[in-house]
């Protein structure tokens, strides 16, 4: 099992950095498989602090799939961290990956919830994670859905983790 690519869309400050680390560690853990990550914050050229729009994230969009399918040629697979905010991100990225399993999880959690931890952070645009939330792409229709407010990032990687390799464990 392996080569593919696990994609983590959900609005800023939902918690996804931390969930990507600890499924990260379980699938090393249980499967002894390296799996890369990939952020979209490591692509963004704005300062934190800026609003950032929808063809900020187009632009680098392009960049961030090409280092997946790069990351992918030397791993087990790849975990993506992202804030899809339209069709046409949401679609490159898709377009770019049809040659792997993308299994792709919806990462929520409350709008109070994610106020709090955009405050709490300090390193974004106040407003940032109510309209990732507002714009977040696509809607539905994910492989998953986990709840960083109702979960810990422990349970929510066990969830993925079991659902990806149900058959091995």
């Amino acid at each position: 099992m392996g080569s593919q690519i696990i994609l983590l869309n959900g609005p800023s400050s939902s918690g996804k950095s931390t969930l990507l680390k600890t499924l990260q560690a379980l699938i090393w853990e249980k499967m002894s498989l390296h799996y890369e990550v990939v952020s979209i914050d490591d692509f963004m050229k704005t300062d934190p602090m800026e609003t950032i729009y929808e063809d900020d994230v187009f632009e680098i969009s392009g960049d961030l799939c090409d280092h997946v399918l790069e990351r992918m040629k030397e791993s087990s697979g790849v975990i993506i961290d992202h804030v899809i905010t339209s069709e046409r991100i949401y679609q490159q990225l898709k377009n770019a990956m049809e040659d792997y399993t993308l299994f792709e999880v919806h990462v929520e959690c409350s709008l109070e919830i994610l106020k709090k931890r955009e405050q709490e952070r300090k390193d974004r645009c106040p407003g940032s994670a109510e309209a990732s939330a507002t714009y977040l792409f696509p809607k539905d229709g994910y492989d998953l859905t986990v709840d960083s407010g109702l979960r810990s990032a422990e349970e929510n990687a066990r969830i993925i983790f079991e659902a990806l390799f149900k058959d091995c464990v």
